[in-house]
């Protein structure tokens, strides 16, 4: 079981909590110029690899790594989130 935050092209709402994610993180995992945000309020729960993933163009599931300095961001964003009990989990 892996448990994910979700990445949007949607703006979030005043009531999402959410980070966008930098351009250069987009560029290094070979995303779209688009903006995204990552959901830090809300979770996927899913067996790795999940039938909703998006493959790269290569056929792999994983992009890549992310910045360590992000990573912690979003680690204590979820964690604050869960905390509190505004964290919302969805089995998949």
């Amino acid at each position: 079981m892996v448990v994910v935050a979700p990445v949007t092209h949607s703006e979030p709402s005043p009531h999402t909590d959410a980070i966008q994610m930098p351009a250069s993180v987009k560029r290094h995992l070979g995303l779209d110029e688009e903006r995204s945000w990552i959901v830090v309020d809300e979770v996927n729960e899913f067996v790795w690899p999940g039938f909703d993933l998006q493959p790269t163009p290569g056929g792999e599931v994983a992009y890549g790594m992310i910045p360590p300095q992000l990573f912690e961001q979003i680690r204590r964003r979820v964690l604050g989130n869960a905390r509190s009990g505004r964290l919302g989990r969805t089995p998949r």
